[in-house]
């Protein structure tokens, strides 16, 4: 068994491997075509059916990569579920990393050690910097993810659309967050198939904090490690203005409190000392009265897209809603025998107990030392 496999899922983006494999493959000590014979780590492309010559540029600049070739665009979640499906057993570790992402010397090593010396983690992941300003958190993740009182994602580093400088600010910090970027992370083998991979309902966006809610419900922890720092450029598949991203990200934002509010809630009932069958029975309850709320709350959203014209912008959130309604699985039929096994060990770090919207709103560029304390 290997170490470390570093599976990136390509979807036409020939470019971004042209120019970023190179740099991988120097980083891991592979040869420059990508034999790793060898090597404790492998690098690997799983390849969504592209269109734009991606597997011809790496069967002629890359013949010693091993390549996985899917038959159609599965996704983020589908992509990687089915490539990572044919490396069981073969690695300790899988790196999820985006084509877009720049690497340095040394980026890796820390991760790693992280993973061999604290076993209780189940992902962990480094600062992640801006291509373009390279002292600053890029957007994707920066120093790692939080979740707010209303179920809003936010990063240190990063809320809202604000982003600042990396002045180590972090650094010394506990290094448990709540979710890490699918940008750049290192997951062991054995815990993303215990959880059955990534939620295929989502194709992409939010999968990764599905994920990590997910290891934490099961008594595992999710670190940034800041002594590995890689760049990403950002939007390398969807720009940031796609009617479509944005359709996804209010979707899977509901399908994702959909599947672990309850358990979240049930488990610190349980932790305060009820019964399992009334904690199970009110942590429903309360993810109910949540989702409920934030379902209003995007259909604020939605209504300043309308007011503003932003007409494309208000039919994906209407959109993402209709999905959701035939996404969800509405009850979770093993919340007890869950509650009974693991609401004990369930440890959600990372939560931030104000609504980031309103904070980015009130504080503005002080939002940042705001959330910290």
């Amino acid at each position: 068994m290997k170490k470390t496999a570093i599976v990136i899922l390509n979807w036409n983006t020939r470019d971004y491997l042209g120019r970023f494999v190179p740099l991988i493959l120097e980083s891991i000590g592979s040869a420059p075509d990508g034999c790793s014979q060898g090597q404790e780590h492998e690098l690997i492309v799983a390849d969504n059916a592209s269109t734009d010559g991606s597997l011809e540029l790496m069967e002629e600049h890359f013949p010693g990569v091993r390549t996985i070739v899917l038959d159609r665009n599965y996704g983020f979640t589908g992509g990687y579920n089915r490539a990572l499906e044919q490396l069981r057993g073969q690695f300790s570790y899988y790196l999820l990393l985006n084509s877009d992402i720049e690497v340095g010397k040394g980026w890796l090593e820390p991760l790693v050690s992280w993973m061999d010396s604290h076993p209780e983690c189940a992902a962990c992941a480094p600062k992640l910097h801006s291509y373009y300003d390279r002292d600053s958190f890029e957007y994707a993740g920066a120093a790692g993810g939080l979740l707010d009182r209303f179920g809003y994602p936010l990063c240190l580093g990063r809320v809202m659309g604000r982003v600042e400088k990396d002045s180590g600010q972090y650094d010394g910090i506990a290094p448990e967050r709540f979710w890490v970027s699918g940008a750049c992370l290192l997951t062991r083998s054995a815990d993303f198939h215990s959880m059955g991979g990534l939620d295929d309902r989502f194709f992409a966006h939010m999968e990764e904090i599905d994920l990590c809610w997910r290891y934490m419900l099961h008594g595992r922890t999710v670190c940034v490690v800041p002594e590995s720092t890689v760049w990403h450029m950002g939007g390398g598949t969807l720009p940031s203005t796609s009617p479509f991203k944005l359709r996804l990200n209010f979707r899977n934002n509901l399908l994702m409190l959909d599947s672990n509010l309850a358990r979240s809630h049930a488990s610190i009932f349980l932790q305060r000392g009820m019964e399992p069958e009334k904690a199970a029975a009110r942590g429903r309850r309360k993810a109910s009265a949540l989702i409920f709320l934030r379902m209003l709350l995007d259909g604020l959203s939605a209504a300043v897209y309308l007011l503003t014209l932003k007409t494309a912008s208000f039919k994906a959130v209407i959109q993402a809603h209709r999905e959701f309604r035939e996404l969800r699985r509405k009850d979770d039929p093993q919340l007890l025998s869950w509650l009974e096994e693991y609401g004990d060990k369930a440890c959600l770090k990372g939560l931030y107990g104000g609504w980031c919207v309103l904070s980015s709103l009130i504080w503005r560029d002080k939002v940042f030392s705001h959330i910290r304390t």
